[in-house]
């Protein structure tokens, strides 16, 4: 793994800490800085066994350095599951910009991260992802071609929100079937807590099938605009979770279940696309064993955003990305049922799964 620092306090100390990132298995961990501009930015390449590194650039105020650098470790190996398991040829890394007091997404901050991009030589192509939109696509775009995400104006796939939301709603069908004998969602109790984006496309995919939506949000405004969109009962944040519920779906920030909300949570199903939906990765998945819950993995059950910005590096054709995302259905099954049958957590078979693929790549790379 290679690291490289400029000017970090906190983060040259926890880098010392070997042992956490054998453990994670990351091949290259980069700080990026720019007093000019106010960047301070953490890039993180998980795996590139199967192509270059893919991952959003999260723009975020975290409480401090450390905690940024544990968010894009453990979003980045996500990114490697998700790509994996969704049949894609790339591997998996993230950005995280740490937003401090006053920093903005100027255009030349942007353009400068897209300096930095352009450096690694295209072993990370970087995406939007929390707080990014096209619009900053196009920025960093000036500094590098590394980038996807772009307006379909020029050449890009779109904003990449609703093949999100309709890769959730895909995984919801293939639960749904699994669980209740029918993919079909009409009549459903169905909790988004989060419309952002994803959120809002899902509820309006759910509202189309004739489901029973229930929303919250900490925004007002997005709440009253999806009211006034479709058919939708808002509900508190805190008491979403607790709602009597068929399908939960957590579609804000991750860590969301956990051991104070999962002995709360009151439905059958958790189908989801926020990213790091468990608090403990080993802990809550059998959590939600032991209550009965089945849980499709958050990396499995978000990947159509990943599935289309892979697509944009070749083709930006609607009806192939379409396809490719509803290729989640059979793979939703296949996990959920070697997982009941083996009465192990999802979440576990999932990774696993993943891992699998990339090994078989790494040996046969190995045997050339």
């Amino acid at each position: 793994m290679k690291i490289i620092e400029q000017n970090f306090s906190t983060y040259t100390n926890y880098i010392n800490d070997t042992t956490h990132f054998s453990q994670k298995g990351h091949e290259q961990v980069v700080y990026f800085q720019d007093q000019a501009t106010g960047l301070q930015a953490i890039v993180a390449i998980h795996d590139t066994t199967l192509g270059p590194a893919v991952g959003g650039v999260r723009f975020f105020e975290y409480q401090d350095e450390r905690e940024a650098l544990r968010d894009v470790l453990r979003l980045s190996r996500g990114m490697t599951y998700k790509a994996s398991i969704a049949g894609l040829d790339v591997g998996g890394g993230k950005t995280v910009l740490i937003k401090q007091k006053g920093t903005e997404l100027t255009e030349p901050l942007l353009r400068k991260y897209g300096d930095f991009i352009d450096r690694l030589g295209g072993h990370y192509i970087t995406a939007p992802d929390y707080n990014t939109t096209m619009e900053h696509m196009v920025y960093i775009a000036k500094s590098t071609r590394h980038v996807v995400g772009l307006p379909l104006a020029l050449g890009g796939s779109g904003d990449p929100s609703e093949h999100t939301a309709y890769g959730v709603y895909v995984a919801m069908k293939a639960a749904a079937k699994k669980t209740f004998g029918t993919d079909s969602l009409a009549g459903k109790n169905i909790g988004i807590a989060g419309i952002g984006k994803v959120g809002y496309c899902l509820a309006q995919l759910l509202c189309q099938a004739q489901a029973i939506v229930y929303v919250s949000d900490i925004c007002s405004n997005r709440l009253q605009a999806i009211a006034a969109a479709c058919k939708v009962e808002v509900v508190a944040m805190e008491r979403l979770h607790s709602w009597p519920l068929d399908i939960y779906a957590p579609c804000a920030l991750g860590a969301v279940l956990n051991s104070e909300t999962i002995p709360m949570l009151n439905c059958a199903l958790v189908v989801g696309a926020a990213n790091n939906q468990l608090a403990n990765q080993e802990g809550d998945g059998k959590r939600l064993l032991e209550r009965g819950i089945v849980y499709v993995p958050d990396f499995l059950a978000n990947a159509g955003g990943l599935i289309n910005a892979v697509t944009e590096l070749k083709t930006t054709s609607p009806d192939l990305v379409k396809q490719r995302i509803e290729q989640l259905y059979s793979i939703c099954l296949d996990v959920l049922n070697q997982a009941a049958e083996a009465i192990r957590p999802t979440q576990e078979v999932a990774q696993e799964m993943a891992i699998t693929r990339i090994k078989k790549i790494k040996n046969a790379q190995l045997c050339r």
